[in-house]
This record gives structure tokens, sequence and C-alpha cells, in this order.
């Protein structure tokens, strides 16, 4: 078995893993559809310093208003190299004057790809370098390539590791938590099947999951497509556009702000508080098989 990675400084994404030649990562503005329209830009997009949406495109952070995208700033970023091996890419974005105008806070981020045989390790370390407690939240966008006639026949379909009894959907308002919860979409407990219209309604955004492995598998193949552990995740997106031969499967530490924010951004639920001069880490690895 045979693999090899790609990556890029601009957002510090990763942009290609091809397995015995044969590529596995949505290929971004190269991937057209039938009009020559790009499904969607990005490959693998590292989301930073907010997942999801913030109220208004707005939060308030030290009694002052930013503007603030959905899913932050640091996909957009020029990162730095740091370390470019065969099996182990590492960059970094660090604050600067134009960054503090966005949050003010003074930061280190690293991301680090490490590659293992099939498995691929995505690795977020984060470093307070300021002298007050700094907010944030963090999580992947990975995007993978899949077959646009089976995901139209509704061949795909994931399935947890474990039963799961205390999950929930989030149900989305224009990008925002709604105060109810969406419809529990989980057959049998585990599996959560897929089509061209899974995606009509938004993400899929699950929380109070048991398991830490979720596996893409294909129904006319009889094969796994890929897995992703992402042990340490309170919440777990699924994404794509409709009708795209691609599907992303996020693990998040937080999520977009409720319909009922106060817009504060250290108020945000799970929002991580990292205390002066210290690091927060987390990983997810994902697993690909071989479909034929």
């Amino acid at each position: 078995m045979h693999t090899q990675i790609l990556t890029s400084k601009f957002g510090a994404e990763l942009i290609s893993f091809k397995l015995d030649g044969e590529e596995r990562i949505h290929q971004g503005k190269n991937c057209v559809d039938s009009n020559g329209k790009v499904y969607w830009k990005r490959h693998w997009p590292i989301l930073f310093p907010t997942v999801g949406k913030c109220k208004k495109n707005q939060t308030i952070m030290n009694g002052k208003t930013y503007e603030i995208s959905q899913h932050g700033f640091a996909r957009d970023m020029e990162f730095e190299p740091i370390t470019k091996l065969d099996n182990f890419h590492s960059y970094v974005l660090r604050s600067n004057p134009k960054l503090l105008e966005k949050y003010p806070y003074h930061f280190s981020l690293y991301v680090t790809y490490r590659l293992d045989e099939n498995k691929i390790t995505t690795i977020y370390k984060v470093i307070n370098e300021g002298n007050t407690d700094m907010p944030f939240g963090i999580g992947g966008h990975p995007a993978f390539k899949i077959n646009l006639k089976d995901l139209q026949e509704g061949n795909y379909y994931l399935e947890f590791e474990e039963e799961e009894e205390k999950i929930h959907f989030l149900y989305l308002v224009d990008g925002l938590i709604g105060t109810e919860y969406a419809k529990n979409i989980i057959q049998n407990k585990k599996v959560i099947p897929l089509d061209s219209n899974s995606f009509r309604n938004d993400a899929i955004i699950m929380k109070g999951l048991t398991s830490h492995i979720i596996t893409l598998k294909n129904k006319r193949t009889g094969r796994k497509v890929l897995s992703v552990d992402f042990a340490g995740f309170p919440y777990l997106g699924v994404w794509s556009k409709p009708n795209a031969p691609f599907i992303c499967i996020e693990p998040w530490k937080t999520t977009a702000d409720t319909i009922h924010s106060t817009g504060v951004f250290r108020q945000k639920e799970d929002i991580i508080l990292l205390p002066p001069k210290q690091e927060y880490e987390c990983k997810f690895t994902v697993e690909f098989f071989k479909e034929i």
C-alpha cells in the first residue's frame, strides 16, 4: 500500500492524499460540475478561532465588536512552513498587527499532518502568547472525494462504532443553532443514510455521541471507504453541497452561535479558555481503505 500527501501553506490545508495513486481528497477549484462551476473551493480547512457562524457575523471581545466570518479567518491565511518530510508536514500561523484587528489575542496556531501508512492524523496546537485568558473555538473540515452516481443512488451511509442512545441533531436557522433539536435521522441507533438530498437544509450537526469513530461505507461495493476517529470532539458535522461529489466529516470542539446568543465571544457554549502562556492540543485521524 503506497500513500502520498500534499499540503499547502495557504490555510495550511492538506490538498491531496493518494492511496496507491488514487486521489481521496476533494480537489477544490479543480472539481467542477457540468456547467464548469466549482462545487466548493476548499480541501481540508482549519476552523479557528470560531466554528460555524456568529450572530450577524459579529462577536464581542473585551467589550469591542469585531466582524468575524463563518468558521473564522485561519483557513484564509498564509501559514509559515516549519517541517516538510514525506510523512510529516507542519505549519504555523502567528498573530500579527493585522490579525489583532480581527481577533485581539496574541497566539500561535500550529497545524501538523502525520502520515502513517493509510492513516493521516491532523494535529492542532494553540499557544496563548498573551497575558490574559484567550477564548477560541477550533475544528476540522476535511472533504473526501466520493462517487456522485453512488451518492445519487443512495449507496453511501455513515456508521458509528457504538449504538447512539444519547445523540442529538442540532437544528440550524440561517446558520445559527435553534432552540429545538432537529429530527433524529439515525437508523438502528448506528446508521445515517446519505443521498444527494441529505444536505438540502445545510449541515448535519450532532452532539451527545457515545462513539469516537464513524465510518463511511458503500452498499454497492460492500466496502468501507474511510473512517474518522474524532475522540475528544463533542460535536461532529457532516456536510456537502447538494448533489456534489464530496462529503465533509467534521470534528468540532465548538459550534455556531445560538439564535439567542448574547454575542459575547467567551460566553459561547463550549468555548475554550486558554490561560496565558499555556497550550492546547487536539487531533483527529482519518483512515482510508481500498474500495476495489
